[in-house]
């Protein structure tokens, strides 16, 4: 694997949990949210059900834009993901976001 290989990662999602917003240390906000997708898709001919839910977390003036999105607001999001700072599981590191 090289450092040119791409980790974009897009969804359409419902806002489904929003923590208080909090500052780092530098005095940066972040915000961490839990969000919810559910879509159709097709997998090998045949019609599949998905639904997940995504940690995510946002910095500086996107964090403070999320952390006034209503619960339940379904947005397109996009950004990267990355493992989570305890070493278990991902994490969505948004970077843009845009109500749908």
């Amino acid at each position: 694997m090289t450092a040119s290989q791409a980790n974009h990662f897009q969804l359409t999602a419902m806002v489904l949990e929003v923590q208080n917003l909090r500052y780092t240390p530098a005095g940066i906000p972040v915000l961490n949210l839990l969000l919810e997708h559910e879509s159709s898709v097709t997998e090998m001919d045949a019609p599949r059900r998905v639904k997940l839910q995504v940690r995510a977390v946002a910095f500086g003036v996107l964090a403070e834009t999320l952390s006034r999105q209503a619960l339940t607001s379904v947005c397109r999001f996009a950004g990267f993901m990355a493992h989570a700072r305890n070493g278990k599981g991902l994490v969505f590191h948004i970077q843009d976001f845009s109500k749908t």
